[in-house]
């Protein structure tokens, strides 16, 4: 199953968007910036207006383990501030990006006053969490090659923009950052990406992956896991 994201800003009454813009700090963010870090204090939630941020989390031999992007209207930082304490992801913008943050007091006073956009608070919790269980579920049971299947997927799911029956992967990615997403090595990533284009999968412009069968992805995504030749 594949979950679209919340997008949180553009699902609001223009009511509740405006008190929330009333009471938000807008900040430009570049590219490579981080909007928080790991370690740092999760005092604000964050909603982006503009740009493309990556949530990822530095792994104990030094990788950089990419968990979800974030794209124009999507709410995040929130975890952190239900209940205080420092942020165990970081999220660093992919491109320029415009961010609006709240501090932790503003933005549980701002759902109080406006109680619908705690149901959208927790749909997108609701989501990542499933995401998330979904990874670590096919860390497990999957193979290299069903793993970067199922990645692409949703990825599909949440970036991509069709046309006709070719998905257009709105994320540009490398191989080593595909590699963080599901647990596997470069190398590992670029012969499984190889065998995906041979077989006429996808095709690549410009560090962009285009599906070209959506079909034939599922197909195997779905196969029952062999003896893992890749991992």
């Amino acid at each position: 199953m594949q979950h679209t994201p919340s997008k949180f800003l553009t699902r609001l009454s223009d009511v509740d968007r405006a008190a929330l813009a009333a009471l938000a700090k807008a900040r430009r963010v570049p590219r490579g910036e981080a909007v928080f870090s790991a370690g740092g204090p999760g005092k604000h939630v964050y909603f982006l207006e503009s740009g493309k941020i990556k949530i990822c989390q530095p792994s104990s031999s030094g990788n950089e383990i990419i968990l979800w992007f974030c794209l124009p209207g999507e709410i995040f930082g929130l975890a952190e501030v239900s209940h205080g304490g420092g942020r165990v992801v970081s999220a660093i913008a992919c491109e320029e990006s415009l961010v609006l943050s709240l501090s932790q007091k503003d933005f549980l006073e701002f759902l109080t006053a406006h109680p619908e956009a705690v149901m959208l608070s927790m749909q997108a919790l609701s989501s990542r969490l499933r995401v998330l269980g979904e990874m670590v579920v096919n860390l497990v049971s999957d193979d290299a090659n069903t793993r970067i299947a199922k990645l692409l997927l949703r990825l599909a799911a949440r970036y991509g923009k069709r046309e006709g029956s070719i998905v257009h992967l709105d994320v540009p990615l490398t191989h080593e950052e595909i590699a963080n997403m599901v647990g596997t090595t470069r190398q590992t990533v670029t012969t499984v990406i190889g065998q995906f284009r041979r077989q006429g999968v996808l095709s690549i412009e410009n560090r962009r992956i285009q599906i070209e069968s959506e079909d034939l992805l599922t197909e195997i995504s779905q196969a029952a896991a062999q003896p893992a030749k890749y991992r």
